[in-house]
């Protein structure tokens, strides 16, 4: 096809630059964390550094913040728009978050299936448990930060950059952060962002180790081992100190 990557020299020991259509099907990556936890920075990294995949540019009826373009973090609607895009049937999934809609239009899915490619999509967790229902062979990522007090740090900044000065909504942001990580044993991987730069690797490896077993093969070395780091089932245990500071317990959370 016209719009498909260019290989790289090594590309065929390299699933991270191989397109979906040379894996069979493609693949749905889908990650979710809570305001605060670095996961803008990590897709923008993972999506500059990983060919063959496509991003879904969420919509939604809040206002931009900041120096946000439309289209480029955001697709901005009047909620009468969104409304007919939901009565057209249009989103793969949307949520009525804090008093504005979010959602995820079908199209970038069809494109990315047409061109391909895999495709990421960065949504909360409302969300991703519609996709996940819908699209049952997806993957599920979550971004856990190192501790509350950390998140609140980073939330602390975040809204002297954008010059906001109320602190209910730092508090709201925590609350919701506190329900979201309720959800975290309904994804595959969960990823703990307290070094950027490893988070980065981490993610890295898990999107190659997913290519290559849908290419029927098996990840090994170094990429196997961060991949399977990040399992679900190989971090229950580590990661109780962090919901211990959320006030979340294992048992107050079952995988369906």
């Amino acid at each position: 096809m016209a719009d498909e990557p260019k290989p790289s020299a090594n590309s065929k020991a390299d699933p991270l630059a191989m397109s979906a259509s040379n894996r069979g099907c493609g693949l749905v990556f889908i990650i979710s964390a809570p305001s605060g936890s670095g996961k803008s920075t990590l897709v923008n990294e993972l999506r500059h550094s990983v060919e063959g995949l496509d991003f879904s540019i969420s919509y939604t009826t809040r206002a931009p913040r900041g120096s946000e373009q439309n289209g480029r973090e955001y697709c901005y609607l009047s909620r009468d728009e969104f409304e007919k895009m939901i009565s057209a049937d249009l989103f793969l999934e949307y949520a009525d978050v804090f008093g504005n809609y979010y959602g995820t239009a079908r199209c970038f899915l069809d494109r990315a299936m047409q061109h391909g490619h895999d495709l990421l999509l960065d949504i909360d967790v409302q969300g991703a448990a519609q996709l996940q229902a819908k699209l049952p062979q997806s993957i599920s990522i979550f971004v856990l930060p190192p501790s509350r007090r950390e998140l609140e740090l980073r939330l602390r900044r975040r809204s002297s950059a954008e010059n906001v000065k109320d602190p209910g909504i730092i508090q709201r942001r925590l609350d919701t952060a506190s329900r979201e990580i309720c959800n975290y044993n309904h994804y595959d991987y969960i990823l703990v962002n307290d070094r950027l730069e490893d988070s980065i690797e981490a993610l890295k490896a898990i999107v190659l180790s997913e290519r290559l077993r849908r290419s029927g093969r098996e990840p090994s070395g170094e990429v196997r081992r961060l991949a399977e780091r990040c399992r679900l089932e190989n971090v229950r245990e580590s990661i109780q100190s962090i919901l211990a500071t959320f006030g979340n317990q294992e048992s107050s959370a079952v995988r369906k």
